[in-house]
């Protein structure tokens, strides 16, 4: 049996990170498509829950979207029922963005299968471990108050 190759690189923890990341990722993309919906369009179906009704340009810069693609979602998202934008009432030149309730039944569910994968991720570990992996997590990424 031949070692597995790149051991410097497999002994980092950028690269452990790095495939936990993208495992962890791949677990929650696959849910989300249960429900017809990528991971911006959940990030962006959270914000608007979040911050509604609130300025599409705000949107963005606050989930840290770029502009052009923040309007492909919110096209998905309206073309889908899940939210509305109107002229923003503080600035008619402005669109302000807010969930419908279909987008509300939608995000929960999008909520809970993104748990769903979360726990499977992290399934190999104990609750203790969990909880630990979470606090080194935030003070590695340096989120701490993210909590």
């Amino acid at each position: 049996m031949t070692a597995a190759p790149l051991p410097e690189i497999r002994s980092l923890p950028s690269w452990l990170l790095g495939r936990a990341a993208a495992r962890g990722r791949a677990l929650v993309a696959d849910a989300l498509a249960a429900e017809g919906l990528k991971m911006w369009h959940h990030v962006v179906l959270s914000a608007v829950r979040d911050l509604a009704p609130v300025a599409q340009a705000d949107l963005g810069r606050g989930i840290g979207l770029d502009p052009k693609d923040l309007v492909g979602v919110l096209n998905d998202l309206q073309s889908a029922g899940l939210v509305v934008r109107v002229p923003d009432p503080g600035d008619r030149r402005k669109n302000a963005v807010s969930l419908t309730e279909e987008g509300g039944r939608v995000l929960v569910r999008c909520e809970e299968a993104a748990r769903a994968a979360n726990a499977e991720l992290l399934a190999p570990l104990t609750e203790d471990e969990r909880a630990r992996l979470m606090d080194l997590v935030r003070r590695v990424a340096g989120t701490e108050a993210d909590g």
